[in-house]
């Protein structure tokens, strides 16, 4: 029943949705307001009679008081006599300026600003009590459906809006009053007139949602909160409830509000492992569709023969690592493709067939004195005598005796340069090893022949018909050796 008294006095100030109510003002018995509708005279008048009110009188007292607070324009008021000419057509209806009250005859059936109303009321309430640290907001809230006949202002609307009332003595029923402490977030209470007495929210949630901020429990007419959120001790208003001081602070974790109170957990993208939120969405990018776990981070892992892209983590390129390598084709149409080569390599053509061929960065001049041109990429390096200068990538002479031939590396792309495969520590040994085993071999070769074939002449001394022998005891063996000798030295 209170809640159909309550309804019923609420239309008292319901217009149809195109009829807005800026500013209303109550005293006693009775309540004023304007509304902006650009509406002609019989409209106005209908306008504040579908709810039991009129037209303003002009000799109402409150007629200048309502004008201060209206917008600048000509309103509809009631001046309680017309001026008639011959035609209907040609009837006469009073408006008033708001800039100075000036009363002028309009044709009846023209459109002006607006039009002001008054209405009775019943029961109404006074001011609610607050201290002096209180600022309270009065405001008639609707929210209804009326039927109008067919070519008039509204037809079925939906009735939605707010008149805020102020400087008031009397406030008629359905009126919301908001008390707030100055500069608080919060409300501090919420109450709505009723039969003279102000109900401080929540009240029965068939009234207006019982007061409440969010919701209201049609079991318990107490107010709700969405999940996260807690009741504020106002009874209506919800605040952000444990997880406002945010107890959550590692990596990939936002605190959620459960039946077992506030927990932590993992955010979207994020999974927990070990205890903790690692970050999973780059798996959902990689191109070759694999991803791995390294030191706590994901990473996109790539197919045999590829790499991962140094300038994209998601992407894979393909290794060259000799000269000439096979281009990757993309079909575009029918009879056309477009190719793509590694960093450092240049596509071209051999034999009808696209294929990657390497850049010779060291032709370019890429480097201040040495260059090393190696697949996908090209090494600098200074002379003796020199230095690298990181900064400015320059070669600069140091102190005699301190240098040697100082590579470094200058990737062309993102394949870094290497040391080139023919220079090899190993290949320097076996040379050395080869070349004095040679000379060993040689050494005896010619130390047997020495043995066989020489003999050892004093041309000065010996007669040219006399050979010289050594002497010795002559056995058995002594003497078949010496035939023999003589045999191989004729021989020779």
């Amino acid at each position: 029943m209170v809640a159909t008294r309550l309804f019923c006095a609420l239309l008292l100030c319901a217009l149809q949705e195109t009829v807005l109510s800026q500013r209303g003002h109550c005293t006693g018995n009775q309540c004023f307001a304007f509304f902006q509708s650009p509406l002609d005279f019989p409209g106005a008048e209908k306008s504040c009679k579908v709810f039991g009110g009129q037209l303003l009188s002009n000799n109402s007292k409150h007629l200048l008081k309502i004008l201060k607070a209206a917008p600048t324009g000509r309103y509809w008021f009631d001046q309680k006599k017309t001026f008639r000419s011959a035609g209907e057509a040609l009837q006469m209806c009073p408006s008033i300026s708001v800039s100075n009250s000036s009363v002028l005859w309009e044709p009846c059936g023209g459109s002006l600003s607006g039009f002001l109303c008054q209405y009775p009321i019943q029961e109404p309430c006074s001011e609610v009590p607050a201290g002096t640290d209180i600022q309270v907001k009065y405001t008639i809230e609707v929210d209804n459906s009326e039927t109008f006949p067919m070519g008039t202002i509204a037809e079925a609307r939906k009735v939605k809006y707010t008149i805020e009332v102020d400087n008031s003595e009397t406030f008629p029923m359905g009126t919301i009053a908001e008390a707030r402490k100055v500069g608080a977030k919060y409300l501090d209470s919420k109450y709505v007139c009723h039969s003279n007495i102000w109900t401080q929210a929540p009240w029965s949630c068939e009234v207006l949602q019982g007061g409440c901020e969010h919701n209201c429990s049609p079991t318990t007419h107490r107010c709700t909160c969405p999940v996260g959120k807690t009741l504020h001790h106002n009874n209506i208003s919800c605040e952000e409830g444990m997880c406002e001081k945010n107890p959550c602070t590692r990596e990939g974790e936002q605190c959620q509000i459960t039946p077992g109170g506030p927990k932590c957990m993992c955010k979207e993208g994020f999974e927990k492992e070990d205890g903790v939120c690692v970050n999973v969405t780059i798996c959902e990018h990689c191109e070759h569709m694999d991803c791995k776990k390294f030191n706590g981070v994901y990473e996109c892992v790539c197919k045999e023969g590829f790499l991962v892209s140094p300038l994209d983590p998601t992407r894979c390129e393909v290794i060259c690592m000799e000269r000439d390598c096979k281009a990757t084709c993309i079909r575009i149409d029918k009879d056309k493709s477009q190719c793509f080569c590694p960093d450092g390599y240049i596509s071209d053509m051999k034999d009808n067939n696209p294929f990657c061929t390497d850049i010779n960065e060291c032709d370019s001049g890429q480097c201040d004195q040495g260059c090393e041109n190696v697949f996908g990429g090209f090494g600098c390096f200074c002379f003796e005598g020199y230095s690298m200068d990181q900064e400015k990538n320059k070669c600069v002479a140091i102190d005699e005796g301190s240098g040697s031939p100082l590579p470094y590396p200058t990737p062309a792309g993102s394949h870094p340069a290497s040391v080139p495969t023919y220079i090899k520590t190993g290949s320097v040994l076996g040379i050395t090893l080869f070349m004095a085993l040679c000379a060993v071999l040689l050494f005896f070769l010619i130390r047997n022949a020495v043995k066989r074939c020489g003999k050892f002449e004093l041309s000065t001394f010996k007669h040219p018909d006399i050979d010289m022998f050594y002497l010795q005891q002559v056995t058995t063996e002594t003497y078949k050796r010496l035939s023999f000798d003589k045999q191989f030295k004729n021989d020779c």
